[in-house]
């Protein structure tokens, strides 16, 4: 029986792309689910899929896992829905094209809360709970950008930089709660249809960065990516502490 089945996780970024995809791979699993995102019509939509489809339970929590409020708002849903077992922060912001210094605060707001402010967010909510039952596990969207420079997408770069130390900063304050980074791989997104329309100071290098992959078609699909992490996580996910773990690493 996978390691999943009926127990709980708060899954953000989870009203589009490899989130919701993902959010399928789980609840095919077995697992019950607290989907959250920004926008609500996609999670009502997407509950209503995966509770007809696969008999599990659906919670919905919109709003920005950078507030306190929604972050402990998922894990009390968790919490009530039974067997929470912890947390996969799916969601980001890449905002690709201008230089560091030409974004203005929302953007850099968007991309610095969707990695950083609510990777901490949803820690702090989640791992008090999950200390007390002595197990769960907490798994960070991680990027090849988080060991790059790169013109027009330098504050994402930062921003998953920070959020790959987060989890090895979490890995080694305690092992009882199994923390480690997913990098999905090259995955046809929104994010890189945004790359690859890139303007500003460095949307020129963003672009050649980005398009060449489309045009090759080297690019996986959500589905593909998705399904490698719900593999990873069929087993005692335990294995995997502290890790960097890239889509098409490691056994199931």
């Amino acid at each position: 029986m996978s390691w999943l089945a009926n127990k709980t996780i708060v899954l953000t970024g989870a009203s589009h792309g490899i989130g919701r995809a993902l959010a399928d791979a789980l609840a095919m699993q077995g697992a019950h689910l607290v989907l959250n995102a920004r926008t609500k019509a996609p999670l009502k939509e997407a509950k209503k899929t995966l509770e007809a489809g696969y008999k599990v339970k659906v919670a919905v929590v919109d709003g920005d896992a950078a507030s306190a409020r929604v972050a402990r708002a998922c894990v009390d849903q968790a919490v009530a829905l039974g067997g929470f077992a912890g947390v996969i922060h799916a969601a980001g912001v890449l905002h690709p094209g201008p230089h560091l210094w030409e974004l203005d605060e929302k953007q850099y707001d968007d991309v610095t809360n969707a990695s950083c402010k609510a990777a901490w967010q949803l820690a702090r909510a989640a791992y008090p709970v999950l200390l007390r039952q002595k197990a769960g596990c907490y798994v960070l969207f991680g990027s090849g950008a988080a060991s790059i420079a790169m013109p027009g997408i330098g504050l994402y770069c930062a921003a998953k930089a920070f959020e790959e130390h987060l989890m090895r900063q979490l890995a080694a304050e305690t092992s009882v709660v199994t923390c480690f980074v997913y990098q999905p791989g090259k995955v046809e997104t929104r994010m890189q249809q945004q790359a690859r329309a890139a303007t500003g100071g460095g949307g020129e290098a963003v672009r050649a960065m980005f398009t060449p992959w489309h045009e090759r078609g080297e690019l996986l699909s959500a589905q593909a990516s998705a399904v490698w992490l719900a593999r990873l996580l069929e087993a005692d996910p335990a294995r995997w502490h502290g890790q960097t773990v890239r889509v098409g690493q490691g056994t199931a």
